[in-house]
């Protein structure tokens, strides 16, 4: 009986020192996410700079809000609503090998929809001000089994300066970009598709 009690104290006790391991980072990543961090609550519009896609885009005429909605020491969600579509939230999570940029999409009814976390990760240390994030293995077969290989080879790109907020889509033969001014924060929308209320 002394035996199983003293084995119970040690386990106790090598349970009560356990700590969950850190989440490492480097400058230029946590430089980045904060700047974003730093607009946490707000709001701001943007405008299409460049898209050299053949044919309309869905995004013409529509206006174009990011809001960098929630945030935490390892996640900030911001929403991207195109006109009164508020499918779109961009996910930048700290992995602990660097930063991941994931794109959920929903239906209006909060489901998700097939096209949905896709994304990238960083390679290499990036910028304080600029991060790329090549298209991983998930997107790259949800792209090719949605009969869309082009977009194997998608990066995005984000950048931000005191002044402007740029999200950057390229690969071959395309670029789509689109620039916020952070100057001017405007009035939060409604939350998007699926992530309940304000």
């Amino acid at each position: 009986m002394k035996l199983l009690t003293a084995a119970a104290l040690m386990l106790a006790s090598t349970a009560a020192l356990a700590r969950p391991a850190p989440l490492v980072s480097i400058p230029s990543h946590d430089s980045f996410f904060n700047s974003i961090a730093a607009h946490c609550g707000r709001a701001f519009e943007g405008k299409v700079t460049v898209d050299n896609a053949t044919g309309p885009s869905s995004f013409a005429d529509k206006k174009l809000i990011m809001h960098v909605r929630k945030c935490n020491d390892r996640e900030l969600q911001v929403p991207f609503h195109v006109g009164d579509d508020a499918s779109r939230t961009w996910i930048i999570t700290k992995t602990g090998s660097g930063l991941s940029l994931k794109h959920d999409h929903r239906h209006k009814d909060g489901s998700d929809d097939v096209s949905t976390m896709y994304g990238g990760h960083t390679v290499d240390a990036g910028f304080a001000n600029m991060q790329s994030f090549p298209a991983d293995q998930y997107s790259k077969e949800l792209f090719v089994s949605q009969g869309i290989p082009q977009s194997v080879g998608n990066t995005w790109q984000m950048y931000i300066y005191p002044e402007q907020f740029t999200y950057r889509l390229i690969r071959q033969g395309r670029e789509f970009r689109v620039n916020f001014d952070l100057t001017k924060p405007i009035t939060p929308p409604a939350a998007p598709w699926g992530y309940g209320v304000n």
